[in-house]
């Protein structure tokens, strides 16, 4: 998205602006929701790729430092603590949905460190709170075109303890093993081009590319009725060439 946002085809073009929506995906979704955390990341690949040896091999076919480099992420904490993440996941869609999708994309990329790097579980309900409201306070001080009010500490562990949300994580879950989405990540691209991770960044940028010298999306969010996000929120967008100049600035 920075490529195609800080270098458009055409000066005197639409602005363009990108429309990020994360759509909820468990890698464990049978962790038990009432603890913490199960385990670390280490113990749990280990495991799944039939020990040490196994991982160490599966590493070096995805390149997984590379790919972290190129998502801004210089160390993957590999002791990290893995838990249940439908708290997390419904925080996220609750924030986009009330503050708008820069401001929920603000919070994921603060929990991508809180979790890879700093190693926290997602499911550290009281940790989470207070990462999230700190989070929320000072993205909400930068722009907040809602006028909305911003959700304390307190706030968001009532929210984290409860349900609210659950049902579309549920359908939306579904929905991407009816689609065949098994792994992460994957980019759904215009509401239905599927675009594995691995393809890397070139690929993405030329798909972005298309798109902007037709002047228009294809098709619309996918995800949308599943998950609550209106189109007002698709509308006013998450990623655009003012906000990343601004957090370059």
């Amino acid at each position: 998205m920075r490529t195609v946002l800080s270098e458009p085809l055409r000066d005197d073009g639409p602005p363009l602006a990108f429309a990020v929506v994360r759509v909820p995906f468990f890698l464990e979704p049978e962790y038990d929701e009432s603890k913490p955390f199960i385990e670390s990341n280490r113990e749990r690949l280990v495991q799944k790729w039939g020990g040490k040896e196994g991982w160490e091999a599966q590493k070096r076919r995805h390149d997984l430092k590379g790919r972290g480099l190129a998502a801004g992420i210089p160390h993957f904490n590999l002791d990290r603590l893995a838990s249940n993440s439908m708290a997390s996941h419904r925080l996220i869609q609750h924030v986009g949905k009330r503050f708008g999708l820069d401001v929920s994309e603000k919070l994921y990329d603060r929990l991508n460190v809180y979790y890879f790097v700093d190693g926290h579980a997602l499911n550290d309900k009281p940790r989470l709170a207070k990462v999230a409201a700190e989070t929320l306070a000072g993205a909400l001080a930068h722009s907040n075109p809602t006028g909305q009010t911003s959700m304390s500490e307190d706030e968001i562990l009532t929210f984290l303890e409860g349900n609210e949300g659950r049902a579309e994580i549920e359908k939306a879950r579904r929905a991407l093993q009816q689609i065949g989405v098994n792994g992460i990540p994957k980019f759904i691209i215009e509401g239905s081009q599927i675009v594995d991770g691995a393809a890397g960044p070139d690929t993405i940028v030329n798909i972005f590319r298309e798109i902007e010298r037709r002047g228009e999306v294809a098709s619309g969010l996918v995800f949308g009725d599943i998950l609550g996000i209106s189109e007002e929120l698709v509308e006013r967008g998450s990623h655009t060439r003012e906000n990343m100049l601004d957090k370059v600035a």
